[in-house]
């Protein structure tokens, strides 16, 4: 099944289509604008943090649990099968097993659902072989993934000439030669290339591919743009979202970065990405792709600097010790403690729009006889004895994200109070370290709760969620300029959820 499919297959031939097929175009410059501020910077600290990791065991063991989730999640958000999360976790932490598979886990056949994955895994192994070998991007090379990644899927559906659905064999490794345009559910068609020009442009993706290369575009701008001509192009008669994928991870991992890693918790996202770039440039998917390699990156640098804490082999120990040496130079220190200079400035822009925001609200909500007020409470990273004070709630939102929140050295926050006949709510702003050990890398996130009142009438907070897609990150090779364009940006998406979510249970 392709994510794409959205229905049966039809016929061309359809009196509504929805999205009329064009040939592929180049990059726009509006793609461009999109790309990422923030991934060049991270990528750099992350490379610098990886060097002399090449042959640890816990950083081999976090690429192979990328690797597994990435062949595990690409077929779940094709539905071409179900798993629950726990056993996903269990995939990933110990391997494709089937006989770690219950029955009632999944929607197939267990042995089944794991060749495929197995297959799936085997496709990104194939990647990692490519970018080794430094190959060239050709037809056949995608073709024998496909034939690979499709190596234990007998069918694919189709309709007859009656509209009824049936499965017909699948074409492994082979351009389509019938049309596979998705019928929606209004009956509207989405056509993709017709089969007679495939051929012609593929070629044309791979020629302008290679130009991009040359060019030194973007990985997230490049990524996003081939994945989305990919699947215009829809050369196969089914997996064209799997390949897509791969394809998309191939460029990030040339770059040596992470695989992209698509879950089934950004499926909505991922779709409606795909939409907007039909008709309005690559900017959501760019967007998307780069909120994913940047968690990565995170988990990525909490692997190495627990690799540099622990140093489980004396080699490591020994290179452990000239590190701990090393950081007490002046000069180098002075360079990562530049993302701590950026925080504080970024936290003293968070306390003004929480109190300009403030004063907006108190004045909307202001009523005779009505006791409500918006006010703002913070503490900077110098207030020793209050900068910890919100310390569950951040812990909280850094394991929803995904990373260890850092708070014995340096962490500081703001938040928003609000306060009507329905009791209190806040949103608090955090900006700490990430990991355990501090490498120049500072996380902001924005967190919405309720206070619930308890015995003596204290106030706990209940219930906080994340009201940010992902972690705002800044590191030492920042410039505050950039950060803050970024971070106003980031604030105000936050804000605007947060107050959406309070709206609602008034």
């Amino acid at each position: 099944m392709d994510i794409h499919s959205g229905g049966p297959r039809t016929d061309a031939g359809s009196d509504s289509p929805a999205h009329v097929w064009r040939p592929i175009t180049d990059l726009a410059l509006e793609d461009l604008a999109a790309a990422s501020n923030e991934l060049p910077a991270l990528s750099a600290v992350w490379l610098e943090a990886r060097q002399g990791l090449s042959d640890d065991l816990a950083i081999k063991g976090f690429n192979e649990r990328l690797q597994r989730e990435w062949a595990i999640e690409t077929g779940i958000i094709e539905r071409i099968y179900s798993l629950d999360r726990g056993i996903t976790q269990l995939l990933i932490e110990r391997g494709i097993d089937d006989s770690l598979i219950p029955h009632d886990a999944t929607d197939r056949p267990p042995e089944l659902v794991a060749k495929i994955i197995r297959d799936q895994e085997a496709a990104i192994d194939f990647l990692f072989d490519f970018v080794s070998q430094k190959r060239a991007l050709t037809q056949s090379f995608i073709k024998e993934m496909h034939a690979l990644m499709t190596r234990h899927q007998e069918s694919t559906t189709g309709v007859d000439q009656f509209g009824r659905e049936m499965e017909i064999p699948l074409a492994r490794g082979a351009f389509k030669t019938w049309p596979n345009n998705p019928t929606r559910a209004d009956g509207s068609l989405h056509e993709y290339c017709p089969p007679e020009h495939v051929e012609s442009e593929m070629e044309r993706l791979l020629e302008m591919h290679t130009q991009h290369m040359a060019e030194a575009i973007p990985p997230e701008v490049e990524s996003a743009w081939l994945h989305h001509r990919f699947t215009q192009i829809h050369p196969f008669q089914d997996g064209n979202g799997r390949m897509a994928r791969a394809i998309a991870s191939l460029v990030f991992m040339r770059s040596n970065w992470f695989p992209l890693v698509i879950t089934r918790d950004d499926r909505a996202r991922y779709l409606d990405a795909l939409e907007q770039a039909d008709r309005d440039g690559l900017a959501a998917l760019i967007d998307l792709f780069a909120s994913r390699e940047k968690k990565a990156f995170v988990g990525a640098l909490g692997i190495a600097r627990e690799v540099t804490q622990e140093g489980h082999r004396l080699d490591q120990q020994v290179a452990a010790i000239a590190d701990l040496f090393a950081r007490r130079d002046s000069e180098w220190r002075a360079e990562l403690d530049n993302a701590r200079e950026i925080a504080r400035s970024m936290w003293s822009q968070g306390v003004a729009r929480f109190d300009d925001l403030a004063s907006q609200l108190e004045r909307s909500m202001s009523a005779p006889g009505r006791n409500r007020r918006a006010f703002v409470d913070s503490a900077s990273d110098r207030d020793a004895d209050r900068r910890t004070w919100q310390r569950w709630q951040i812990v909280h939102t850094a394991r929803e994200l995904g990373y260890f929140a850092g708070l014995r050295d340096f962490a500081c926050w703001a938040r928003l109070c609000l306060e009507t006949e329905s009791g209190r709510s806040e949103i608090l702003l955090a900006l700490h370290d990430v990991g355990q050990e501090y490498r120049g890398l500072i996380g902001c996130t924005l967190t919405f709760y309720r206070r619930q009142e308890v015995a003596d009438g204290e106030r706990h907070a209940v219930d906080p969620q994340a009201v940010c897609d992902d972690i705002f990150q800044i590191n030492y090779k920042d410039s505050e300029t950039a950060v803050s364009e970024r971070f106003q940006q980031w604030l105000d998406r936050g804000l605007v959820r947060a107050l959406e979510v309070w709206r609602r249970g008034e």
